[in-house]
């Protein structure tokens, strides 16, 4: 960066770069205590005030805990469901490292309940995704999805561990999507989602079962996800109209 791009920055967006860039390439982990004010405030030459008023920030995106007599420690990460977008473009978003793990990638049939949402016969021939999303190593959700084995076709081959799955569709098939209905609910997690998620078996999980359609308003995607509770906030935007 240039050095008068550099000076232009305001000195607390400079202290976030730099505790953001250091939690980016895992120097400090969730839960690890970041620096306390005082600290940086000498270490950035800065007022105590603007590193309060940086801290402030990134405790209001979500990227620190502020825990009064204790200090301050990086947050465990946070996706937040506001749109339609990808789990990829949603770790885009929020400035985090992205990773996938294929564990089924296969042509099924009979899976009844997933033709059904998909508008298709009961019999269908089903393309199967399921993959568990991380950020790092730290495991945030594992999902299944669902699509036409004939629209779709060799989408399974596809390295979908290192692309999103959204993209793919639109690139390669010429599918677009639009919008999706939701349904949301809490469940217990099963002993197999509970040991890939890295939490108890038991413990409240966030479900979401998305059958996502195109502008066309044709059922291009079923997926059945489920989320840690404690890495995931749903953001709802309500309007009352008049």
């Amino acid at each position: 960066m240039a050095q008068g791009a550099i000076s232009e920055t305001p000195a607390y967006k400079r202290i976030q770069f730099a505790l953001q860039r250091r939690i980016e390439e895992g120097e400090l982990q969730p839960g690890d205590a970041v620096p306390s004010e005082r600290e940086l405030a000498r270490a950035h030459e800065v007022s105590l005030m603007t590193a309060r008023h940086a801290l402030a920030e990134m405790q209001r995106e979500g990227l620190v805990d502020r825990r009064r007599g204790s200090g301050t420690f990086v947050a465990p990460p946070k996706i937040h469901f506001n749109r339609l977008a990808s789990f990829t473009e949603q770790m885009a978003g929020r400035g985090l490292p992205l990773r996938s793990r294929i564990l089924c990638a296969t042509v099924i049939e009979g899976e009844q309940e997933a033709a059904a949402r998909l508008s298709l016969p009961a019999h269908s021939h089903l393309i199967k995704i399921e993959r568990l999303r991380q950020s790092g190593e730290q495991p945030f959700a594992l999902e299944t999805c669902y699509l036409s084995g004939d629209e779709f076709a060799g989408l399974e081959k596809l390295p979908l561990d290192r692309r999103s799955l959204f993209a793919t569709v639109e690139r390669e098939y010429g599918v677009e999507l639009a919008y999706s209905d939701e349904e949301v609910d809490a469940t217990p997690a099963s002993s197999h989602i509970a040991g890939l998620l890295a939490i108890h078996p038991g413990a409240p999980v966030l479900r979401i079962r998305q059958v996502i359609y195109s502008t066309r308003g044709k059922a291009s995607l079923y997926v059945i996800g489920f989320y840690r509770s404690d890495r995931h906030t749903l953001m709802i935007r309500r309007y009352r109209r008049s």
